[in-house]
């Protein structure tokens, strides 16, 4: 007897030879065991591909070549494929092109990436009591003496001095202590290219450069805050722009509670401009019942591109 395959179960087994007597008698039964599992059917090839359209790579393909595919999704970017992604990522947060932005001389499209320089508070601390305009300002506790500022908060970036004023005339009783008046002053610094501008940005374009602050009315005096902001040249010294603003005004907006607001934008200020000089005052006054303060929160120094 010859072999036949079994087309149930992909097996062959033993059937009589054509030339035997028998041959016209029916194909003995298969003997395989009857609870096999029928086996799958073979995968369908695409005559295109060389493969099963369903599976991501075919058992047929060659190891080499599919190994090739895994490497050239695994393989980083090289550093000039990088840099093209930050500088597209940039260019696309920004639309420097559009906006006609010279790009930077020798750019590092990361570092400005990350820096983000751009209508970001180029300030450090610019809460630093951590006290909410849209709420009166605390009420201060009675017979507070004088103390160091930087216990009140997180006083961080900002330089701080104090300057004692002379008692006004006349205005004290006979018998009655005269408040002790002083400024509070608070600046900062802001290096422009140390944080992400760049020369060709400043000298030509020149974006806008705004600044804004709050204050307290803490009705002191007539005047008990003061803002002066300088743009400075190279040498940190050499003002080329400056503003400068006392308060309360006469009809100042009083929607936030007892707080005042002043801003001021810079634009047009022409070649050289590398720092922004930011400087508040604030009255505080030492009375009989203790030291009463003029609080100021939310200072802010950003850059901003126009449209």
């Amino acid at each position: 007897m010859g072999l036949r395959l079994c087309g149930l179960h992909n097996k062959c087994v033993r059937a009589p030879p054509a030339h035997s007597p028998c041959h016209h008698l029916p194909t003995p039964p298969c003997s395989c065991p009857t609870n096999l599992p029928v086996p799958p059917p073979l995968p369908r090839l695409c005559p295109a591909l060389g493969r099963n359209p369903s599976s991501p790579v075919s058992l047929l393909q060659p190891l080499g070549m599919a190994s090739q595919q895994l490497r050239a999704q695994t393989l980083p970017l090289s550093p000039g494929a990088q840099e093209r992604s930050w500088q597209q990522q940039f260019e696309g947060a920004w639309e420097l092109s559009r906006r006609g932005v010279p790009p930077p001389r020798d750019p590092d499209w990361k570092a400005l990436c990350e820096r983000k320089p751009f209508e970001r508070n180029l300030l450090q601390s610019p809460n630093p009591e951590g006290v909410n305009i849209s709420e009166p300002a605390p009420r201060q506790p009675p017979n507070s003496p004088r103390g160091s500022l930087e216990s009140l908060g997180d006083f961080s970036g900002w330089a701080i001095s104090t300057e004692e004023l002379p008692p006004p005339v006349g205005s004290t009783k006979p018998g009655s202590a005269a408040p002790r008046f002083s400024w509070c002053i608070k600046q900062q610094l802001v290096d422009l290219l140390a944080e992400g501008l760049w020369e060709e940005l400043l000298d030509s374009y020149q974006p806008n450069i705004t600044v804004m602050d709050w204050y307290e009315d803490s009705r002191l005096a007539e005047t008990v805050y003061q803002l002066h902001v300088r743009l400075l040249a190279a040498d940190g010294q050499t003002p080329l722009r400056e503003f400068h603003h006392q308060g309360p005004e006469h009809g100042a907006s009083q929607e936030k509670k007892n707080w005042c607001h002043v801003s001021h934008v810079f634009h047009g200020y022409g070649p050289g401009v590398r720092y922004v000089h930011f400087q508040h005052w604030t009255l505080d006054a030492e009375t009989p019942g203790g030291l009463r303060r003029t609080r100021a929160t939310d200072s802010s120094v950003s850059v901003q591109l126009r449209d």
